[in-house]
């Protein structure tokens, strides 16, 4: 078994309905309240709706978990033209662990493992500290502490969307 924490955010069009369907194709996730955020990076753009899924999948390795992102965000109409551009869909594999639950590191720039720049980005550490308090960033340290290191601005760019779910 192993298991994949999943970063999704979506700017363009039903965003809420965008991150539904990755969720909607992991029944058995679990997922963090949603969060709207600040667009990261240098291109003007509109707020992201964001949130973490956590999957667990006897059948798929970090191969396997990036595959499935990729289907993800072709289905919901992703289109590569901008980096850091505005997306209907953008999913990141922030993490996996093997079936033995180590974490599975990667310096292949088809997929790095974990996530290279996780550690600064609050729009993926505060929602992932929601679903999993005692999360720990393979070769960064814990998920609370990365979060208590960023800078006030990062942190209050990230604000809680109580009246959204992605609960089922």
């Amino acid at each position: 078994m192993t298991r994949a924490v999943l970063s999704i955010g979506s700017n363009l069009g039903d965003r809420l309905a965008n991150l539904a369907s990755v969720v909607s194709a992991l029944p058995d996730a679990r997922v963090s309240p949603v969060y709207e955020t600040d667009p990261w990076g240098p291109v003007a753009q509109d707020d992201y709706l964001n949130a973490i899924v956590v999957a667990d999948d006897p059948d798929r390795d970090a191969a396997g978990w990036l595959a499935f992102v990729r289907r993800a965000e072709t289905a919901a109409g992703r289109v590569r033209d901008v980096r850091w551009g505005p997306r209907t869909l953008d999913v990141d594999v922030v993490q996996v662990h093997d079936s033995a639950g180590n974490p599975v590191v990667s310096d292949d720039p088809t997929l790095t493992l974990p996530h290279p720049r996780t550690h600064e980005r609050a729009f993926v550490l505060v929602p992932w500290f929601a679903v999993e308090p005692d999360a720990v960033l393979a070769g960064r340290g814990s998920v609370r502490e990365l979060i208590e290191s960023l800078p006030d601005d990062e942190r209050k760019s990230v604000r809680r969307r109580d009246d959204l779910s992605l609960e089922r």
